[in-house]
């Protein structure tokens, strides 16, 4: 008897620790805010973990590795990806010590008090203007990889990089979806290796670029989730009636033809800007409104594509804040959830915050803050969610 306890306690030791190692890399459940901070203004981080807390959103995605961010968000649950930024790849894609120095600053010392799920190492490489960091990228990533290994913390946090559609040749109709032919021969190892440490394919897919791209020929209500006549597929005889799991299903063809189609697809950004310059029309608060509020309906529902239908999509929307400092058309600067002083930029339904008022508060559970007690409401908020 003593002997069969020993082994149903080892036995259910050894479940839950495995449960442990798959629960640290899940995205949590489908919804998660990309949290840019190319601003002067935007709260400190320990309020935007009040803020999240409250909006319930338990993913989230960081473009560096901020000691400060990193510090707020211990003991939050929120899960974090956070980034190498693209100006460290040529350096740490030829040193391994380098590699292993960054991870022992930016990640070891954190977890697992704060939930670090993944590295993304850099960010829209592939496809874009610089050519030299198309050939870095994938030493980079095995160098990030090993060190995480080395230090036995790569069954807790993944190793990616995030795409733009710069990396397509074609996606439209979703199965033309392809790689280009300068992409491929650093596409193909980068997906093979993916492939064999069990990373997904992240693509930054926004249907607002693709409208004010080519606003004549593309349905503004195909783009923003409403009613529409949608399009069929040809090939699969599929029918969209939205962007936004179209342009997900080019990726999962691109990816089947390059011979990965059981990688999975995540959405590293999408979102919708509530402003822009004269040719950026679309950009207006009632279309990112319904941008936002019908994706966040759409995710809630936990299903997968026409053409992945087991396949459960999952997003990071960007951005959390309106960024002032971002460069770029204004449409930049306009695509936060809230506003610089925490107040909602539209209400999408988020559970305890409200539209922006004249005095610009945040009401959860009776508790109201603003700009100048942002420290008090942390603290206090923190005491009401755990009670």
């Amino acid at each position: 008897m003593y002997v069969l306890c020993l082994i149903v306690f080892f036995s259910f030791f050894f479940f839950f620790r495995v449960m442990a190692v798959v629960i640290s890399n899940a995205f949590v459940g489908t919804y998660g805010v990309n949290y840019g901070r190319i601003a002067d203004n935007i709260p400190r981080p320990e309020s935007v973990v009040t803020l999240m807390k409250a909006a319930k959103i338990m993913n989230t995605r960081i473009f560096d590795a901020d000691h400060e961010v990193l510090t707020a968000f211990k003991g939050s649950g929120i899960e974090i990806m956070i980034g190498l930024g693209n100006e460290f790849l040529r350096d740490i894609s030829v040193n391994e010590d380098r590699a292993m120095d960054w991870v022992k600053e930016k990640v070891e010392p954190f977890v697992p008090g704060t939930r670090i799920v993944g590295v993304a190492v850099g960010n829209e490489i592939l496809g874009g203007a610089d050519q030299e960091l198309w050939e870095v990228l994938l030493p980079a990533v095995k160098n990030v990889h090993n060190a995480l290994v080395r230090l036995r913390l790569a069954d807790k946090v993944q190793v990616s990089s995030p795409h733009s559609a710069a990396v397509f040749a074609s996606s439209y109709p979703p199965s033309a979806g392809a790689f280009k032919e300068s992409v491929v021969p650093y596409m193909k190892p980068l997906l093979e290796f993916f492939s064999q440490i069990k990373s997904p394919f992240y693509i930054n897919t926004y249907p607002f670029l693709a409208y004010i791209s080519d606003p004549e020929h593309i349905d503004l209500n195909y783009a923003l989730f409403k009613k529409n006549p949608g399009i069929d597929d040809p090939k699969t005889k599929l029918h969209y009636d939205n962007m936004f799991e179209a342009q997900i299903d080019a990726s999962y063809a691109a990816l089947e033809k390059a011979g990965f189609e059981k990688m999975e697809v995540i959405v590293s950004e999408t979102g919708w800007a509530s402003h822009g310059d004269p040719n950026e029309a679309a950009a207006t608060v009632s279309n990112a409104q319904t941008y936002n509020m019908n994706l966040r309906k759409r995710l809630l529902k936990k299903k997968g594509t026409p053409y992945r239908p087991k396949m459960v999509v999952k997003a990071y929307v960007f951005a959390m804040f309106n960024e002032n400092l971002k460069p770029g058309p204004t449409s930049e600067r306009n695509f936060g959830l809230f506003k610089a002083d925490g107040s909602v930029s539209y209400s999408i339904g988020f559970t305890g915050l409200v539209p922006s008022s004249a005095i610009s508060v945040i009401t959860f559970k009776g508790i109201w803050s603003t700009q100048l007690m942002y420290a008090i409401s942390a603290a206090v908020l923190a005491l009401i969610i755990s009670s």
